[in-house]
């Protein structure tokens, strides 16, 4: 099983649908709602395949490989405007860096759920209002 985390904690995945796994080589066809993406596509490489679809969920192989978050930035600056999910290998300390780079909500095992309980999770949820540079801007305000 597993647990989706959005900014109000903890919850059931309420994706129905299922995924198509998607590489570099391949094109979508017109009908996919939902994509899984592998850490080392190149969404430029995806043309109108993201054209359609409601919904992708980009895999984190590893919490060290950061991959995911850019491949999250560059589908939103490409005018993505679905559903984004992290999957896999996210920490809680991600959690801020995942929803600024365009995620809406990240899914993880049940194991890193119990090693990393809801709390951990609900303290990095104020994610805009904690980021480097307000506190910057905030001492140089002061």
């Amino acid at each position: 099983m597993t647990v989706i985390i959005t900014d109000t904690g903890f919850a059931a995945d309420d994706w129905t649908e299922g995924f198509v796994a998607l590489s570099n080589e391949d094109e979508a066809a017109n009908d996919i709602k939902a994509l899984d993406l592998a850490s080392d596509v190149f969404p430029e490489n995806l043309g109108n395949a993201i054209a359609n679809v409601e919904f992708i969920r980009i895999d984190f192989p590893s919490a060290a490989d950061g991959r995911g978050f850019t491949i999250a930035r560059q589908l939103r600056l490409m005018g993505f405007k679905g559903r984004l999910r992290a999957k896999g290998h996210v920490l809680a300390d991600q959690y801020a860096m995942a929803r600024r780079s365009g995620f809406d909500e990240v899914e993880i095992s049940d194991e890193l759920a119990a090693r990393q309980p809801e709390d951990q999770w609900q303290f990095r949820s104020d994610w805009q209002a904690h980021d480097y540079q307000n506190r910057l801007r905030a001492k140089a305000t002061s």
